[in-house]
């Protein structure tokens, strides 16, 4: 047997029959000592193994530099498994990671349009990262970073929550939310389906007569080939598309021609925007004629003059004096 820093009396223990080596976990030296010591005390303490086979099983989990470091120990050093844990976390001290204050919790906030539970879950994540973090400081610093109005206020009325707790009730909140959300991208999808929607219910109705003959296409022949439309009978757009063929549907439904497939037609976009047009050139009009109305105005002045002479008496004062009606006109620009 070649040079070990195992005592003796460790290698004189034999291994149970049935031992299952940890040769699954490796640390190499970059990562956290911590970590993978306490993982694998956690393994042996599953196997049900005693101090010496720890010793004997834990250079199986080393590799690269840790290995190295490992053959590296005195001869005959290590006398049970306390002398290779203190002596491991020694060496790999600068890789232990640094436990996060509590008030890097207030940096974790729900961002605009993120999902409850992806939050909570970015949250619980940092929560592991924190040592000694106790459930007022969690659930307040939680509270703050929701965006989840609902949620936010029901967190409000109660002092103090577990962590526990809070994923509990954030299971309601979040299903809502979920729902929510599917029904909303179901109407996104209905709406998207409109007008493919507006081609079949043509196509079922067509046969009927029901719908109005559609006004001529302005031009047939010099229209696009690719786009046709079924209810022109032309070239230039699609039937699912067609403006006409809406009115015509919307009109077929009012008349209750149609009445099952009302649900599928909306306002059309011509008729609203035909009359927004007509009552915009209305207003337009209408203030083009508002200075000229003013400029017509009839001005009436009433205009006493008298002789150059002052009049002997009143009575040749009244009979001198005149009375004119002005009609003022504009003045017209040069």
């Amino acid at each position: 047997m070649g040079a070990t820093p195992f005592h003796r009396s460790i290698l004189e223990v034999r291994l149970p029959k049935h031992f299952d080596k940890p040769t699954d976990m490796r640390y190499d030296g970059t990562q956290d000592p911590l970590e993978h010591l306490t993982a694998f005390e956690a393994r042996m303490n599953l196997e049900g193994v005693g101090d010496e086979v720890r010793c004997r099983a834990f250079p199986v989990t080393l590799a690269g530099p840790a290995i190295r470091w490992f053959n590296g120990l005195p001869q005959g050093s290590i006398y049970g498994f306390s002398d290779i844990s203190r002596a491991f976390l020694a060496q790999f001290t600068t890789r232990i990671a640094k436990a996060k204050h509590p008030i890097n919790l207030l940096g974790i906030t729900q961002r605009p349009g993120e999902p409850t539970r992806k939050y909570l879950d970015r949250f619980n994540d940092e929560c592991l990262e924190i040592d000694g973090l106790t459930d007022s400081v969690a659930s307040l610093c939680l509270t703050n970073g929701l965006l989840n109005e609902d949620f936010r206020k029901y967190l409000t009325t109660k002092p103090v929550w577990t962590m526990h707790e809070i994923q509990m009730v954030a299971k309601e909140y979040i299903n809502d939310e979920e729902v929510s959300q599917v029904v909303a991208a179901n109407k996104r999808h209905s709406d998207y389906n409109q007008p493919r929607q507006q081609g079949n219910v043509y196509q079922q109705t067509a046969e009927r007569g029901i719908l109005l003959k559609p006004r001529p296409l302005k031009d047939r022949t010099g229209g696009n080939k690719s786009l046709y439309c079924d209810y022109h009978k032309g070239y230039g757009h699609q039937t699912q598309d067609c403006f006409d063929l809406r009115d015509a549907l919307e009109q077929a439904i009012r008349d209750g021609k149609l009445s099952e497939f009302s649900h599928l037609i909306r306002e059309p976009r011509r008729r609203q925007r035909d009359q927004d047009s007509e009552e915009a050139k209305t207003r337009a009009a209408k203030r083009r004629q508002e200075p000229e109305d003013k400029d017509h105005s009839l001005t009436v002045i009433n205009v006493v003059t008298a002789k150059n002479s002052a009049p002997r008496s009143r009575s040749a004062h009244k009979k001198d004096a005149k009375i004119l009606a002005v009609s003022s006109a504009p003045m017209r620009s040069s």
